[in-house]
């Protein structure tokens, strides 16, 4: 799920396309180069793995700091949409004198393709017995030191569930652009989110299939605070 001003963000700093393609190349110049088993990749896909710089905090598959990238998706769009809300979610809860936005923000859900035959599956044995390490709200410890060792292995993607899904839906951990089936997305559908001090709503129009999540959806994450939401 990316904001669906991927495409025309530099466009309002120009004046016709023929500028926006020389602040385009001018811009990409400017960014680390990508790394040679993903340079074939369009730039959605190769992203999570051109960055040079310190990775922040950490995320559930990819420790802090100079690490190797990993590109996260979800087999469902509704599981990618809890994902993007939860953080939304969280960026509220940090700041709590932000006002709603208000309007409802467009996304853009991209479908990729890839192939494996070197996936670990956490939903099925023999992982199951610690589920609880990889469904941890807060602590990735357990899931990063699992993912250094399919590095070493010479695995390349992990299945997992989702914790921010209400309805545990399936994630995926690409752990190399050399999985990606296509260098291209295959498919990508436009939606709406909108949040308010009730919840989130996603729409999507054609076809028509919408979500609603209540802020209660995530209350069992210890940095949920529904009095800030509701604000």
């Amino acid at each position: 799920m990316v904001e669906a001003q991927h495409i025309t963000s530099t466009l309002k700093l120009v004046d016709n396309l023929d500028e926006q393609s020389v602040l385009e190349e001018a811009l990409e110049g400017s960014k680390p180069l990508i790394p040679a088993d993903c340079q074939h990749l369009c730039y959605l896909f190769a992203g999570p793995f051109r960055y040079g710089a310190i990775y922040p905090h950490g995320s559930r598959f990819r420790r802090a700091g100079f690490t190797a990238g990993v590109y996260y998706a979800s087999e469902q769009s509704s599981t990618a949409i809890a994902e993007v809300i939860f953080y939304r979610m969280l960026f509220f809860i940090e700041s709590p004198a932000t006002p709603w936005p208000a309007n409802a923000t467009d996304y853009s859900a991209i479908e990729a393709a890839f192939q494996t035959t070197t996936m670990i599956d956490l939903t099925n044995e023999p992982y199951l017995s610690r589920l609880s390490d990889w469904t941890d709200h807060n602590s990735y410890g357990a899931c990063q030191d699992l993912a250094d060792k399919i590095r070493e292995a010479g695995g390349d993607v992990i299945r997992y569930s989702s914790v921010r899904d209400p309805q545990r839906g399936k994630n995926l951990a690409l752990l190399s652009g050399q999985v990606f089936a296509k260098a291209d997305p295959v498919g990508q559908e436009s939606w709406r989110i909108k949040l308010s001090n009730q919840g989130a709503v996603a729409i999507r129009d054609f076809p028509r299939l919408q979500f609603e999540f209540p802020w209660s959806d995530f209350d069992d994450d210890n940095r949920y605070n529904e009095d800030l939401l509701r604000r």
